[in-house]
């Protein structure tokens, strides 16, 4: 779930407030960057729990209106069987129950997706299917209404944003494994399909290890950073790209199992969607300057995979 793309976004975005405060602790910083990988996989939850509120509030809609008998079709939504079960999924109501978790706090959201959802091509196909109801079928219609309907769409994304700040970088990683457990969802095994915050204890330590590590020898990578930079002022360069270099520097030395080329790689793209227009060049040669002089200095040890 939150992978190590998304652990090194939100790594990098920590250190970039860490490196502006004037009296954030490291305590409090590692603090503040657990809470923010956890608030990304309440993400995922909300996601969950849209396909039960949506359907909730379609039958509601639909009683109220007194048209179940003239668009008898609709039936085939509000009983879909992917959105019974996840609405009778122990792990997913424990959660959302523990972080009070609801889209029916916000009813105006609700009323203008489930309006877009009833003008889709996917779901005037799906309630005029002539195939009988399956829960393949009813998976494979909510992974194709949430992909082309209603993830990329302003109301959710603008909801979203409301709702928690952290979460204007993760929806598209975080939807990524939200389709991937519609797709592999099974009644039979339902505690599998709900993917763990972290693959593994290996990724949660690779976390905690990375940011850590990042704040403890900042200064040290600044330095190291300083004296590799030619013709240039340590101070006309941005909080950001020093973040982004004392971060891939951080798990160049500290990560032997990790190929410098996928550090390298990784934090060349973060530069290029989240510093200016300029930096993924200049990180690119100072980062590769360092990697030289590291190797040189047997300083960067990799373990060699045969």
């Amino acid at each position: 779930m939150i992978n190590r793309v998304l652990i090194r976004i939100k790594a990098v975005q920590l250190i970039y407030s860490f490196l502006i405060s004037q009296n954030k602790t490291v305590d409090k910083a590692e603090k503040e960057f657990f809470f923010s990988l956890e608030k990304s996989y309440e993400l995922y939850f909300y996601l969950l729990q849209l396909i039960v509120d949506l359907t909730d509030y379609m039958q509601d809609r639909l009683t109220r209106r007194g048209i179940l008998s003239k668009k008898i079709m609709t039936n085939r939504f509000v009983e879909n069987q992917l959105a019974a079960e996840l609405s009778q999924n122990v792990q997913i109501s424990k959660f959302v129950a523990d972080k009070k978790i609801s889209w029916k706090d916000f009813p105006e959201t609700l009323r203008d997706l489930a309006n877009m959802v009833l003008k889709s091509e996917e779901y005037i196909e799906y309630i005029n299917s002539s195939e009988e109801p399956s829960l393949d079928s009813d998976k494979e219609f909510w992974r194709k209404i949430m992909k082309k309907v209603i993830l990329p769409s302003e109301v959710l994304q603008n909801q979203l944003e409301e709702i928690c700040i952290y979460w204007n970088d993760d929806l598209e990683i975080i939807s990524g494994f939200f389709l991937k457990t519609i797709k592999r969802y099974d009644p039979e095994h339902p505690e599998a399909a709900i993917i763990p915050m972290f693959k593994d204890k290996e990724d949660e330590d690779y976390a905690r290890t990375l940011f850590v590590k990042t704040v403890e020898n900042g200064l040290e990578y600044e330095k190291l950073v300083e004296s590799h930079i030619k013709n240039w002022d340590l101070e006309r360069v941005a909080q950001m790209d020093m973040a982004i270099m004392q971060m891939a520097i951080s798990e160049l030395l500290n990560f032997p199992n990790i190929p410098v080329t996928v550090t390298l790689n990784e934090y060349i793209e973060i530069a290029k969607a989240y510093s200016t227009e300029k930096s993924s060049v200049f990180i690119n040669g100072t980062l590769d300057a360092i990697v030289n002089t590291l190797q040189k200095e047997n300083k960067l040890l990799k373990v060699v995979r045969l």
